[in-house]
């Protein structure tokens, strides 16, 4: 059995070019992404304006305020760096970026779940195509959703936008207890419009 050779420091030659194993922790992690927010150590001016429980909210050297979060066993989190000066967060940053990410989430439904509805009508709609239709955006005014109903004219049935102005009159009457018409009947081109928004619950 050959002997390894070592070399006057006592290390083997032959391993030199040898691949070491890999530690898990300087693996590196492709291309990262910039952090949302400075925080702790990389919160780099010579003070700041603190914010959070159990702190009381004024100006702090970066040392003490480093010293308070520590304390607290939570970060600093600089929340508005343009901020003369700028104003830091102490709070757990794991779950002040949860709570961030949820209340964009809860914004983003709501915008989404407001929406424009729209009715067609025509000039000669009857009874039962009219209660049908009513009867579909009283349950989008219900739903927080804004209707926009309109009265289709073709042809020479544009003379007859008086009968257009009073169905739609009729539409928003009907729907008085959840809707507020926004606009009266205005006509547009061949198409008369009326918008309504959901009424105000009462408290």
């Amino acid at each position: 059995m050959n002997k390894p050779i070592l070399n006057s420091s006592g290390f083997n030659a032959a391993n030199a070019n040898s691949p070491r194993p890999s530690n898990p922790r300087f693996q590196p992690r492709g291309p990262r992404r910039e952090a949302e927010h400075k925080i702790n150590e990389f919160i780099r001016v010579p003070q700041v304006r603190l914010v959070g429980d159990n702190v009381e909210s004024r100006i702090y050297t970066i040392s003490e305020a480093l010293a308070i979060a520590k304390e607290l066993e939570s970060d600093l989190v600089e929340i508005s760096p343009n901020a003369d000066p700028p104003v830091c967060k102490v709070i757990d940053y794991n779950k002040f970026l949860y709570e961030k990410k949820k209340k964009e989430k809860e914004m983003k439904a709501a915008s989404k779940a407001a929406q424009m509805k729209e009715i067609r009508f025509t000039p000669n709609t009857d009874d039962h195509d009219f209660e049908f239709k009513t009867k579909h955006a009283e349950n989008f005014l219900k739903e927080g959703h804004k209707v926009r109903a309109y009265v289709q004219f073709k042809g020479r049935a544009i003379n007859y936008s008086d009968r257009g102005q009073l169905l739609l009159l009729k539409f928003a009457q009907q729907l008085e207890e959840v809707g507020v018409p926004e606009q009266m009947p205005k006509l547009e081109g061949k198409k008369m419009f009326i918008t309504l928004a959901p009424k105000a619950k009462k408290k």
